[in-house]
């Protein structure tokens, strides 16, 4: 019987003796491996974490203590030892377990977390809140060194250091976010690491010569102040924090030793770990961006399938076509080069390629800055995370109506990994910041031209939306605000993107049944006059809008609205879309269905309204 299996209480996994925890991390690991290999996910962050989370848990109650993951991708361990373990194989299934940590899961996991660099600010308001509560209780922030991109986590670091709180903030730092990180702190903790080899003579020796925590931690506590006397203070001391580190991330016995005592001093303390990503398997060691986020593979070669081309993919190759033509443009990603299509364009135009991080918010700004000097700035970025740059696109952007280029990817539902990284919330916020420009092309040759169109022909900010989908069954090309993609006079159906290829679905299955609807395509969100839409609206009376964002301004209520200030008399509408916008993880089919966003489900409200309107 593996030891996974034996332990059903916290009680069971603190008795474990060191060989039995030294087994259950090899367990763990494979536990991680195979499920990922099926379901997809985060791997190769995971592995890397192993050891830190079953050290955390040896020294921090997950249902008492308050353990704080940034991003939260890296918690698989921890979801496995709190009670998680019998349904780890429906991870990121529909109905299954998250793929990030989600107290709506378990109590175990302290905060939803599917964004970087807000770990510490959470950790400090949980500290905070326990000293003015009167509770008994430890907080644990876990960030990642990438996150330390973000200056979100700045803003907590300087806040959590002048506290005083007890509060321990874990560094997990393996020298990479999804990609290799950039920026000065990349070089910060380049330089605070030390050697390997010294790591792993320093925890033999507290193996075989000091046999006791206590005397390891007055050996520690010697050197620590003779390093402090002879060596430079570093960022976190500046700061104000006490600094542990860096220890070997993949020895148990140190970090809990390690942690414990951070624990025991009760005031703000930094611990820099140390860790390998994808540490225990050798394709995820070797390629770790490759299975940082990656979808089922072959457990045994690693090898994974062949990928149909997407969105992403496309405007890699587009934005080098204009790259080519236009040397005033530039590319701008915040730390997913890879994930946004841009590798190709990193490799073919380095000077003009800028990773800046995960600063989603420095991003716009320091584009509103290279567009007022004259450059044409293209910053790709997933629309969840495009969120956190709300203020700049208005202040930085917006008031002096810059030509700033937005390629938002992943706008939609994105599927597995869930309510954190769906792309539903793009349309409401960009609709309302003035001057923008918004297009919806519904297929590659569509995204082409709009992508050219909104370098070339647009002043101002504009902004073009991309699915995380494949190209679908709609291939045309229309750059316009509107176009009739096929006629008829009971009902009128409108969208855009890829909600398109649903739509033209759902006519075929009403033509079937003897109902004409007419299919609009909206292509330019924002401006748009909605000619064509109340033209229609005027024949047909009934109005079905389907969109993957949240029901808060959406096009269908945006048209609704158009048509009473045009005196269009509607008698029906439908509003097919993802209400608050509060979306589970699942496949994005199942997903589509759930919300009547596929074709049959499209074709059924649709023929519900009819049989009312003929009544």
């Amino acid at each position: 019987m593996k030891i996974i299996e034996k332990i059903n209480t916290y009680d069971d996994f603190l008795s474990l003796t060191k060989e039995e925890t030294s087994a259950l991390c090899d367990e763990i690991r494979d536990t991680i491996t195979d499920t990922v290999s099926h379901n997809g996910g985060h791997l190769s962050s995971n592995l890397g974490a192993v050891e830190l989370t079953v050290a955390l848990h040896r020294v921090f109650s997950p249902e008492v203590d308050r353990i704080v993951f940034d991003v939260g991708h890296q918690s698989y361990t921890h979801k496995i030892l709190t009670g998680r373990y019998k349904y780890f194989d429906t991870l990121r299934k529909t109905g299954g377990l998250s793929g990030f940590t989600n107290p709506y899961e378990s109590n175990a996991d302290a905060f939803v977390s599917g964004h970087a660099s807000n770990s510490v600010s959470v950790a400090l308001g949980m500290a905070k809140a326990r000293t003015l509560l009167g509770k008994d209780y430890d907080v644990v922030a876990v960030i990642g060194d990438g996150s330390l991109t973000g200056g979100l986590a700045y803003e907590g670091l300087t806040n959590a250091s002048q506290s005083k709180e007890p509060l321990v903030i874990i560094i997990n730092d393996n020298n990479m976010s999804i990609g290799k990180n950039v920026g000065g702190m990349a070089y910060t903790l380049q330089q605070l690491r030390i050697n390997m080899d010294y790591l792993s003579f320093k925890s033999w020796l507290k193996e075989n010569i000091f046999k006791t925590g206590t005397l390891y931690r007055i050996i520690h506590n010697s050197k620590e102040k003779i390093k402090g006397a002879l060596l430079p203070n570093n960022i976190f001391t500046d700061l104000g924090f006490e600094y542990l580190g860096p220890i070997d991330g993949h020895d148990v016995n140190t970090m809990t030793n390690v942690f414990r005592h951070a624990k025991e001093m009760r005031k703000p303390v930094i611990v820099h770990v140390i860790t390998k990503k994808g540490k225990g398997c050798a394709y995820a060691e070797e390629n770790p961006d490759i299975y940082h986020g990656v979808g089922p593979f072959d457990k045994e070669t690693g090898k994974v399938p062949d990928q149909k081309s997407n969105y992403s993919d496309m405007f890699g190759e587009y934005i080098c076509e204009i790259a080519n033509e236009n040397r005033k443009t530039v590319a701008i990603t915040a730390a997913m080069s890879s994930g946004t299509g841009l590798d190709t364009f990193k490799r073919r135009f380095p000077e003009r390629f800028f990773d800046v991080g995960i600063t989603e918010g420095h991003a716009v700004t320091f584009s509103a800055g290279l567009a007022k000097q004259g450059m044409i700035p293209v910053f790709a970025v997933y629309s969840s995370f495009l969120q956190r740059s709300f203020d700049m696109l208005i202040h930085d952007v917006s008031l002096l109506d810059l030509h700033v280029v937005l390629c938002v990817e992943r706008a939609g539902i994105v599927g597995q990994d869930g309510m954190t990284h769906h792309g539903v919330f793009d349309v409401a916020f960009l609709s309302m910041i003035p001057n923008m420009t918004i297009l919806a092309p519904a297929s590659y040759a569509e995204f082409r031209e709009m992508l050219r169109y909104a370098v070339y022909d647009v002043y101002g900010p504009v902004a073009v939306r991309i699915p995380k989908d494949s190209e679908g069954r709609y291939k045309e090309c229309h750059v316009c605000e509107e176009q009739v993609l096929c006629s008829g006079d009971d009902i009128t159906l409108v969208g855009y993107g890829s909600e398109i290829n649903d739509l033209l679905s759902a006519a075929d299955i009403l033509k079937s049944k003897g109902v004409q609807a007419e299919v609009i395509k909206l292509g330019i969100l924002k401006p748009n006059r909605f000619s064509e839409t109340l033209s229609s609206l005027k024949r047909t009376g009934i109005l079905l809008a389907a969109e993957e964002v949240c029901s808060s301004s959406c096009m269908g209520a945006i048209i609704t609205e158009a048509a009473v200030k045009a005196d269009v008399q509607i008698r029906d509408t439908i509003l097919l879309n993802l209400g608050n916008g509060i979306v589970p993880h699942g496949d994005s089919n199942e997903l589509r269905r759930k919300y009547r966003l596929d074709a049959v489900s499209i074709a059924d409200e649709a023929l519900k309204h009819i049989k009312n309107k003929n009544e």
